[in-house]
């Protein structure tokens, strides 16, 4: 079972993606039919795909594609954590076409502009929500966001938490060691796993993918074990500087060294088994 954890689909149509004005390789509308070749070229048999908007509208939109798409089985999607009335919010798209694939919920706290957004307590009052109605919580946070996510993992041992892009880490050898201190100490609970998404996106001008990120992911292995890590391809963010192939020929070679019961981890029982999605 091969699981891309973390992709995106809009229709600017639909809604404009304000986030994507300026960046000529995103501004345009993805759709399931752009992404089913590039998972049937990779034997990909599910895709996770995940809010990009703050918008409560977005995230029915998603779950109903679920109804008619194969390969897009389980969403990520968008709820405001503050509503005093959250759990309700997430009863009602759970109740919606669709609403059985929804396995989490994430927030771009990394547009937040304080470090510590998850230790507000109307923030951890709809966190306690997630946990309770059985989802998972995608964390996207930014470096100086990580001390507090650490925090709050640490603090609601019953909620499952995701990190996204693996904490969004400066890809350099000075962005090095902070980051695998604060990886330390978020693996040291039980209660979260790591996306390997994102990071070929994050990879200097030039640089070897491989070779830059195999410092990074080598202390995935060895902090969280390749079971709590999972793949995605952040798709169609990832063009920014890679195809969708590209990104799949980097992620096998940095999980050449792990067993084949390791690579099966991180190519999809991980996702599978944190997420809720059925084999």
């Amino acid at each position: 079972m091969r699981i891309d954890a973390h992709h995106h689909l809009w229709d600017l149509a639909v809604r404009d993606q304000p986030w994507v004005h300026g960046l000529p390789e995103l501004h345009r509308s993805f759709s399931p039919f752009d992404l089913r070749p590039l998972l049937a070229r990779h034997a990909v048999d599910t895709a996770v795909v995940v809010q990009t908007m703050a918008d409560a509208e977005e995230t029915p939109e998603l779950l109903a594609l679920t109804t008619t798409d194969r390969h897009v089985k389980a969403v990520v999607g968008w709820t405001d954590l503050t509503d005093p009335a959250v759990a309700d919010r997430l009863g009602e798209l759970r109740a919606a076409p669709g609403g059985a694939a929804l396995v989490g919920i994430r927030h771009g706290i990394q547009d937040e502009p304080v470090s510590d957004w998850t230790s507000r307590r109307d923030v951890r009052r709809g966190l306690e929500a997630v946990g309770a109605a059985g989802l998972a919580y995608d964390l996207l946070v930014r470096p100086d966001q990580l001390p507090d996510a650490v925090r709050t993992v640490r603090e609601l041992p019953d909620v499952r938490f995701v990190l996204d892009h693996a904490g969004n880490p400066v890809i350099s050898e000075a962005g090095l060691d902070t980051w695998t201190a604060e990886m330390k100490e978020l693996a040291a609970c039980p209660n979260v796993a790591v996306k390997l998404s994102g990071l070929v996106t994050r990879t200097p001008s030039g640089a070897d993918p491989v070779r830059a990120l195999r410092p990074f992911t080598d202390v995935l292995w060895s902090a969280f074990g390749p079971h709590r890590v999972m793949f995605g391809s952040d798709w169609p963010v990832c063009l920014l500087t890679a195809d969708y192939d590209d990104v799949l020929r980097v992620t096998d070679a940095l999980c050449e060294e792990l067993s084949g019961t390791e690579r099966e981890a991180v190519l999809g029982t991980t996702a599978a088994r944190w997420y809720g999605i059925p084999a």
